[in-house]
């Protein structure tokens, strides 16, 4: 565990020190935010949706019968952007795009594809994980944004067309305008940030890290899903705890 936490870290240093290099690869990070971004805008959409709608629809039948009804454009608003949003983003771009990188940076390790760019005097951060990683860091907290309006729209549509709960539309966004502040975004779009940069890290360098052909790509997927997952909860926390502070 420490090992592959000291790859991490050196590949991070490696690709920070790489990115006065962006420009030149600005075609190669276009092609990843299209794939990062535009191709998950639709899974990131229902996802939302449905989320919002879920917590809407948990939490307005309780504030309704505690007679809380006008407050739940305010417990939804801020459930989605500083919590909810930017981990369930960071968990499906981890699933969808964390295991894409892991396993095309793993096939080219098992097929010598890495070795010859190093015979070529090409550096494999530069050509490989500075697109990524940039693209993954810009997309990321776009779709959070997304996710957030998305997911306050579907509190929204339950809390208005639920019969059990009946809160006008315009009462929601009344209360979440109140509740809801422009730091609070900010909080949700740097977890997203830290996560975007985890998920970058993680897959790159269990992808280089990859030994044997297809079982070794597989391993290498899964590790790297796996630690994403977990590194995103555990950032998540301790993110919250450290923010704490300003929210008073």
């Amino acid at each position: 565990m420490f090992r592959e936490l000291g790859q991490m870290l050196l590949l991070l240093c490696a690709t920070a020190r790489a990115v006065p290099q962006t420009f030149r690869r600005r075609r190669a990070v276009a092609e990843q935010l299209y794939e990062i971004g535009n191709a998950s805008l639709f899974m990131a959409c229902m996802l939302s949706l449905f989320i919002g709608g879920v917590l809407a629809l948990q939490s307005g039948t309780v504030l309704v019968q505690r007679g809380l009804g006008t407050q739940i454009g305010g417990l939804v608003g801020l459930s989605m952007c500083k919590e909810l949003a930017p981990v369930m983003m960071a968990i499906l771009i981890s699933g969808r795009i964390g295991c894409a990188m892991a396993a095309e940076l793993g096939s080219m390790c098992a097929y010598q594809e890495v070795d010859a760019l190093r015979t070529l005097n090409i550096q494999p951060v530069h050509y490989l994980v500075l697109p990524r990683l940039v693209a993954i860091t810009i997309a990321l907290p776009c779709l959070v944004v997304f996710s957030n309006l998305v997911g306050w729209l579907g509190g929204a549509l339950i809390t208005a067309y639920n019969p059990d709960i009946g809160v006008p539309t315009s009462t929601f966004f009344a209360n979440l305008r109140e509740v809801v502040r422009t730091r609070d975004v900010l909080h949700g779009l740097l977890k997203s940030v830290i996560f975007a940069i985890v998920i970058g890290i993680v897959s790159c360098q269990q992808g280089l890290a990859t030994i044997g052909g297809p079982r070794g790509v597989g391993r290498s997927v899964t590790k790297a899903v796996v630690n994403s997952i977990v590194m995103i909860l555990i950032l998540d926390y301790v993110v919250t705890r450290l923010l704490l502070p300003f929210d008073k």
